[in-house]
């Protein structure tokens, strides 16, 4: 569980990279609503993760209900992120940072045990 855990995370920083970049990017030039900067950000970064997790951190094959499973998972905590955050009038970095945070554990656990779960160590 550590090793596969830890494949996770290097996968999940290259991840974060893509998603903040994105997001910060959206965010300044075109608008100041984070659900919308949030879900394009986790859109572009969220692709990348499925296909590295699915070769690199479980080791199996990527396929189009896999990639539906995870995407529609996740897509649904960063729009509800976005959301909360734009209705608590929560700064952008903070966003950034609780979203990153939140996503890395349930998305581990959600592709571990749900879209990957033939997957072992």
């Amino acid at each position: 569980m550590n090793r596969l855990f830890y494949r996770y995370v290097s996968v999940g920083i290259v991840n974060t990279l893509i998603h903040w970049a994105v997001f910060a990017i959206i965010r300044h030039e075109f608008t100041n609503n984070q659900a919308i900067c949030n879900f394009i950000g986790f859109s572009s970064a969220v692709t990348f993760s499925f296909f590295a997790n699915a070769k690199f951190t479980f080791r199996s094959e990527s396929t189009i209900a896999r990639y539906v499973l995870f995407v529609g998972f996740m897509g649904i905590m960063s729009i509800v992120f976005g959301l909360i955050s734009d209705s608590l009038n929560i700064q952008g970095l903070y966003t950034l940072i609780s979203f990153s945070l939140f996503s890395l554990v349930c998305g581990f656990l959600y592709s571990k045990y749900i879209v990957f779960k033939e997957a072992r160590e």
